[in-house]
């Protein structure tokens, strides 16, 4: 395998920003042909090359069964595909990683995925990801949803591209509650004193007390951030809320200790499908949150080029179909669906209602008017994650 020269990426922090205002630059005579400056990032891709192989950090149990997605691949293309399931959770993984690449070296993987929110902030600011080069994304320009092109926290898709997606919003056990629930204003019914479920995860709660509040998170300023805090503030002292939950959320609302709650639309369907369970799920009328595991590239990855191929490759239909079948969470393809509705009408036995099941469902495929109404996260590059975490921390401890 060729070990690239440092020179090859001694410069790729911030090499988007240097293209962009090298592109930018104008007034006076233009240079000459000849010796007008390149882009660095062009200049970094130019000099790249295929060597065959590809090594993909990923989460568990994050890939459709069996892998054959990446046997495929490999068929198409000759590249052969180190698959690991080394990222439990992303504080740790980029706390493992930056040491690493900050002293210029390999973490030994092309490709890994990261959730969008601070470890994602963290790694952009601190240069430590290789801006992508976006003519080798001819499927994902061509067949990704608007929604996913154009995203707040990474905008003209510079470092990433998503994995897979899924939305922050309610569920309810309607044993408990048996009217639909359509506003966030229900976490603060009193009603449902003592029966709330809120997210430990203060990116996910502070999003809702700015929804509460009408805000808009992704526009949202340091002010709007202790104005939702002190309205979450006021839910808390209320008595309202059981807890703030990690994952262990899910199980509060099976036994009914909890009656509704802050969710994942991704485990809402999952705990539906394997336990027969009737649990509810709804994106609030105000919004709720879209967040976004994302493909990128390590600075100083050995194989870019490799990496590039296998992350455009699951922006096929029939591959993000695949995919879609086995993970359950959002694609970021919208034809892919039809894929699975075709297979689901041909399929017999239990893969049939399974099948159906993930074609038609809404936790899967948001409507166009739920799309509209979901949110990324606050920026919280730089300085702004610091300020973030003093206002919001103080609310779950």
């Amino acid at each position: 395998m060729q070990q690239p020269r440092r020179r090859d990426v001694l410069t790729l922090g911030g090499l988007a920003a240097a293209g962009l205002a090298l592109a930018g630059c104008g007034g006076g005579a233009p240079l000459p042909t000849a010796v007008q400056p390149r882009s660095p990032v062009k200049a970094y891709w130019a000099r790249q090359r295929r060597h065959g192989t590809v090594n993909f950090a990923n989460w568990p149990l994050y890939i459709d069964t069996g892998h054959k997605t990446l046997q495929e691949f490999t068929e198409s293309t000759g590249i052969s595909v180190s698959y690991s399931e080394v990222i439990q959770e992303d504080p740790y993984w980029v706390n493992k990683i930056s040491p690493i690449i900050r002293a210029h070296e390999s973490i030994g993987y092309d490709l890994m995925v990261v959730t969008n929110g601070f470890w994602f902030s963290e790694l952009v600011s601190m240069g430590e990801l290789v801006p992508l080069d976006q003519s080798m994304l001819v499927n994902f320009h061509q067949y990704a949803g608007a929604k996913f092109q154009h995203r707040s926290f990474d905008p003209g898709n510079t470092y990433s591209v998503p994995w897979a997606s899924g939305t922050t919003g309610i569920a309810w056990n309607p044993k408990f509650i048996q009217d639909p629930v359509h506003s966030i204003n229900a976490l603060w019914n009193p009603a449902y004193k003592g029966r709330v479920g809120m997210m430990s995860d203060i990116q996910d709660l502070g999003n809702f007390g700015l929804l509460k509040l009408g805000i808009n998170p992704e526009t949202s300023t340091p002010a709007d951030w202790a104005s939702a805090a002190k309205v979450l503030t006021q839910q808390k002292h209320s008595g309202l809320v059981r807890g703030y939950y990690e994952q262990s959320y899910i199980d509060e609302l099976v036994a009914g200790n909890t009656w509704i709650s802050m969710a994942w639309s991704g485990d809402i369907f999952q705990q539906n499908l394997s336990s027969g369970s009737q649990l509810r799920f709804a994106i609030p009328d105000e919004g709720g949150t879209l967040w976004t595991d994302n493909m990128m590239i390590p600075k100083y990855a050995q194989n870019p080029v490799d990496a590039m191929m296998l992350m455009d490759w699951y922006y096929r239909p029939q591959i993000a179909a695949q995919l879609t079948e086995s993970i359950n969470y959002i694609s970021a393809v919208p034809s892919a669906q039809t894929i699975i509705a075709s297979a689901a009408a041909k399929a017999t036995g239990s893969s049939k209602a399974l099948l159906h099941e993930v074609a038609t469902s809404e936790l899967v495929w948001p409507s166009a008017a739920d799309y509209k109404r979901l949110y990324n996260y606050p920026d919280v590059s730089g300085k702004a994650q610091a300020q973030f975490q003093s206002i919001f921390n103080p609310i779950t401890t």
